[in-house]
């Protein structure tokens, strides 16, 4: 059996050496753009602003770990087209030009996501910089270094880390985003009003609900400006939000309108022997019960295993995400699960309710304890969960962990109330965080 594998970053990584593990025997090639694999594009800012101290600690897998496995990886290699048909694909060498053809039993698609990059008029000039790859990251610390006023727009997870960076490595930093809050999509008003706060105190200058309509500079960018106002910049790094890496494939597989892929629950596409998995498909979202697409490594890894247990035969089907997340920003230690109260109350289907909880995470009588803030929101008809965030000084993120469990069974308000958990000073009070959000929605 051939397996051929396009794309090699957290889904491809997964895919293929779960595929020779399960099958030895196998032949299984790889064709990949790049000259690296495996990159954890969410330790970018971590590397920027030195918690990290070099880029290269941010691979956890390389071509020669593949190669000795016995995975044929061609680096530099960008497939041109598919004959889905006929199992053969067009390959061209990026180092020599050559184009050749290859043959498929199997074929895997993992092919990833790409920045979304508006056609900003002077989007091209100089020291205007993405953020996703490897290359990308040693070009943002190159810039960085000499920069002192930097511009970062979009306010999801990946552009509040990189300001937070910027301005811990003494940068006059700006984040910019359409947005009336930062990380919108994750979190409630009560959780982006403290992080905010955390920013401001710092001296970053958010700049939210504007939209950015233009660059000026001669060749290097010098000024953002927005809809609104105008802003000084030596360095603009463009965080807007990730569409899926799908062109290959336009018009010959199903898809979203934007173009990730449509697959079943065992990773397979509309065509025969295909499967793909990563931040160029659909994820089957939980809470809604409906598809989307949520491009994020975990989702991203688990794709690319399942691909290697149904390769043959459906083995294990997918069980969905719940979309669940963390971030730290200075002090503040913060995750989310499922919808916010803000999402839910725009999905027709839901009678939404909401119940938050603020208690100090452990008894009053231990040397020291923090307050924490966790908030539940849930469906008044059916009782079930639909999601829930968490924010403390104090690392208690793993309870958002639990809370997707929790949505992946369709627990309700009344369960969760009455969930065994255990209690020890060290680390809790006699009802859990949980409990009590629960108990207070009742």
């Amino acid at each position: 059996m051939k397996v051929i594998v396009i794309g090699c970053t957290h889904a491809g990584t997964a895919a293929v050496t779960n595929i020779k593990e399960k099958y030895p025997e196998s032949e299984v090639v790889v064709y990949e753009k790049n000259d690296n694999l495996s990159f954890l594009s969410c330790g970018i800012a971590l590397n920027v602003g030195k918690v990290i101290d070099t880029t290269e600690k941010l691979f956890y897998s390389s071509p020669e770990n593949l190669q000795s496995i016995g995975i044929k990886t061609n680096m530099k290699h960008e497939v041109l087209d598919i004959d889905f048909d006929n199992k053969k694909i067009s390959v061209k060498n990026l180092l020599t030009c050559e184009v050749f053809e290859d043959t498929y039993d199997k074929l895997v698609l993992t092919l990833g996501s790409w920045p979304i990059v508006p056609n900003f008029e002077g989007g091209k000039l100089d020291n205007i910089v993405l953020c996703k790859n490897y290359d990308h990251a040693k070009d943002i610390i190159k810039r960085s270094e000499n920069a002192k006023n930097v511009v970062v727009i979009g306010a999801g997870y990946i552009g509040v880390e990189l300001a937070e960076a910027f301005e811990m490595q003494g940068k006059n930093t700006i984040l910019i985003d359409a947005e009336e809050r930062i990380m919108a999509k994750y979190l409630d008003k009560e959780f982006t009003d403290i992080a905010e706060t955390e920013f401001k105190n710092k001296g970053v200058k958010l700049i939210l609900g504007q939209k950015v309509q233009k660059f000026e500079g001669s060749n290097k960018v010098y000024k953002v400006k927005t809809d609104q106002d105008e802003f000084e910049a030596d360095l603009v790094v463009l965080c807007i939000g990730f569409a899926p890496n799908t062109k290959l494939v336009q018009g010959k597989l199903d898809t979203l309108p934007n173009g990730a892929i449509i697959i079943d629950e065992y990773m397979r596409t509309s065509a025969k022997d295909v499967f793909a998995a990563g931040d160029c498909c659909v994820v089957k979202f939980n809470p809604a019960k409906d598809t989307r697409y949520i491009p994020l490594a975990t989702n991203a890894v688990r794709m690319g295993t399942l691909i290697g247990k149904n390769l043959v035969n459906p083995t294990i089907k997918y069980m969905g995400t719940q979309g669940t997340s963390g971030i730290k920003i200075y002090d503040q230690c913060i995750a989310s699960t499922g919808l916010t109260e803000e999402v839910a109350k725009n999905t027709s289907d839901f009678d939404v309710d909401s119940a938050i909880v603020r208690d100090n995470y452990r008894p009053e009588f231990m040397p020291t304890f923090e307050e924490a803030t966790l908030k539940l929101i849930f469906d008044k008809n059916s009782r079930k969960i639909l999601g829930g965030q968490i924010i403390s000084k104090t690392d208690l993120t793993q309870y958002m962990n639990t809370l997707s469990v929790v949505i992946q069974n369709e627990m309700t308000i009344e369960e969760l109330a009455m969930t065994d958990f255990f209690f020890q000073p060290h680390f809790n009070k006699p009802w859990s965080l949980l409990n009590l959000a629960a108990l207070k929605a009742l």
